[in-house]
């Protein structure tokens, strides 16, 4: 597969700015993946669609506010720092992106917060992620971690294309976020409400979750044209053995695995095991789905409308199929439907 591909033409009108009021208000688009047709309904309504001892895996992360508005040394300019990983703890180093990037060397100092509350110092300018800063901070770790919160804001990607809101720290989670750890929310999981998971309980539907903490690795720009010769930046996961069991329980009893979101494609499709199960792990995967590509564990997906040429996108045309998924989103223009982090969904079964 080529990265040309997968451009599509994207109004800026058809990117959701701002979330359904409801989280289970959405649209849903569902695709059959075997006959390629397609259903128009609610999100709610996906709960007609699956049985008891069916089983929805979600992405139990947690956004923290990774993204920090401060100024440089000297100049004053104004720089924008968006943290992605803690490298050592003792040490206060984080690597980070940081904009606008050509402004910055080695050894500057930028500043954050009202009276210099928080200032980092460059240390490395040449890693593929973008920047390592070493965060100058006296105090214990705790009340450096609550300086880093209160600094701040919600990470809304840019394709948004506003300023993020007070609403958003908790619109832009989903509503079994636990693990802090992550830069961007794993978006299909924010269409789940505690009334429809209410509703799975009495169904009888099953859940469980696996973590992936969302870095650079899943929203990264793609620059080769060939795709298998992208290199995916590395996300923290967790498997416990509790989870491992109950999925291949339901696998082995020909029940639906529906993985809520290409995050956890991505974590269960890491720690399959030669014959077909899922293993417990903990540590990093690296692992880039993109089509074709023979899945182990999960039979249906729900995932939100991806930018153009993104990793999720292709992820998820890995699962429904490179034609008809595509096809599906051509669909999806024509009839409306939002795109994007607070965008509509798609169910594909």
């Amino acid at each position: 597969m080529k990265l040309s591909q997968f451009t599509y033409e994207l109004p800026q009108d058809h990117i959701a700015k701002y979330p359904a009021k409801n989280r289970d208000d959405s649209r849903l688009l569902v695709l059959h993946k075997d006959s390629g047709k397609t259903e128009h309904k609610i999100f709610k309504d996906v709960i007609n669609y699956f049985d008891a001892d069916d089983i929805f895996v979600f992405n139990n992360t947690r956004v923290f506010p990774a993204k920090l508005k401060g100024i440089k040394e000297k100049t004053g300019a104004k720089i924008e720092v968006f943290l992605l990983r803690e490298l050592n703890r003792k040490q206060r180093l984080w690597d980070v992106l940081v904009s606008p990037a050509r402004k910055i060397r080695i050894g500057n100092k930028l500043y954050f917060g009202d009276s210099e509350t928080l200032v980092a110092e460059v240390i490395d300018n040449t890693t593929s992620r973008g920047r390592t800063l070493r965060f100058l901070f006296d105090g214990e770790y705790d009340e450096f971690k609550k300086t880093l919160t209160e600094l701040g804001e919600t990470p809304l990607p840019n394709f948004i294309g506003r300023p993020t809101e007070p609403e958003d720290s908790e619109r832009y989670q989903t509503v079994f976020a636990e693990q802090e750890g992550a830069v961007a929310a794993p978006t299909a999981g924010m269409h789940f409400s505690k009334i429809l998971l209410k509703k799975f309980e009495i169904k009888g539907i099953k859940t469980t979750a696996i973590t992936l903490h969302v870095g650079l690795g899943s929203f990264r720009n793609i620059n080769v044209e060939d795709l298998s010769k992208h290199k995916m930046d590395n996300e923290q996961i967790n498997i416990t053995d509790e989870v491992a069991d109950i999925i291949n329980d339901t696998k082995s009893k020909k029940q639906r695995i529906c993985a809520v979101g290409t995050t956890v494609i991505r974590t269960l499709e890491s720690a399959t095991s030669v014959t077909g199960l899922l293993k417990s792990y903990e540590g990093w995967t690296n692992k880039f789905i993109f089509p074709p590509y023979e899945f182990c564990i999960p039979s249906a997906m729900i995932t939100n409308f991806h930018m153009p040429k993104s990793i999720p996108l292709m992820s998820a045309a890995a699962f429904g199929g490179f034609k008809k998924t595509m096809k599906a989103y051509t669909e999806a223009l024509k009839k409306g439907y939002k795109f994007g982090s607070y965008g509509d969904a798609m169910l594909i079964i």
